[in-house]
């Protein structure tokens, strides 16, 4: 063997074995950039950011919302001093009986509980059925609740995956909550929605919401 083709050969070889660390850094190294979601309502709108911790339920809602899947769906139960839910498609019938019901065969999505991410004012959390039916806390395939009490509401904590935060509006969170109800604690008037994305800097979403990363 040549002195020139052992080093290429060494060359080789080195380059093989560097080459997954090289391309893992490149994977892990963080975008410069992040979604803004904009839910806007007949009393206002909310922006909200979603966490990378939560990737299942991140791409998921991104996926629905660049879709117009949550648009002309409701805000279809609201307690004060608790939170707001929205994101059940059968809400854009004329039936509020079935609201909040969901579709059976929609899919759920794996529960993504962190402890970091805790319900304080704001938080974005996924809807899910209850544990006697669900025990290992998958999420609802769309449906969506974010915290209106002030205070947080810590007695979910551990119990309902926070995917997000709202990072302006939150006295529309307020404004939704107050909204008088019927059965079901659904507002007597509808409180639709429309949804959109777009894709900013996260130095510039800091400058214009400040929400640090």
């Amino acid at each position: 063997m040549n002195s020139t083709f052992r080093v290429w050969a060494l060359v080789s070889a080195f380059l093989f074995l560097i080459s997954p660390a090289i391309q893992a850094k490149k994977a892990s190294r963080k975008s410069k950039k992040d979604q803004v979601v904009t839910i806007n309502t007949n009393l206002g709108e909310m922006k909200l950011i979603l966490y990378d911790q939560t990737p299942q339920h991140k791409a998921n809602f991104l996926k629905l919302a660049e879709s117009g899947f949550y648009d002309g769906t409701a805000f279809h139960r609201v307690i004060r001093d608790f939170m707001i839910q929205g994101g059940d498609p059968n809400t854009k019938d004329a039936d509020p009986n079935n609201d909040g019901a969901g579709q059976p065969d929609a899919a759920s999505i794996p529960a993504e509980i962190r402890p970091e991410l805790q319900h304080k004012f704001g938080a974005v959390a996924a809807a899910r059925q209850g544990d006697y039916v669900n025990p290992t806390r998958a999420s609802s395939a769309s449906q969506f609740y974010i915290v209106q009490n002030h205070q947080g509401t810590k007695h979910l904590d551990g119990a309902y995956t926070v995917f997000g935060q709202v990072i302006s509006g939150l006295d529309i969170i307020d404004k939704i909550a107050a909204q008088p109800t019927g059965p079901r604690d659904r507002p007597t008037t509808d409180v639709k929605m429309t949804v959109k994305v777009d894709k900013l800097k996260k130095k510039k979403i800091t400058q214009l919401y400040g929400y640090q990363y």
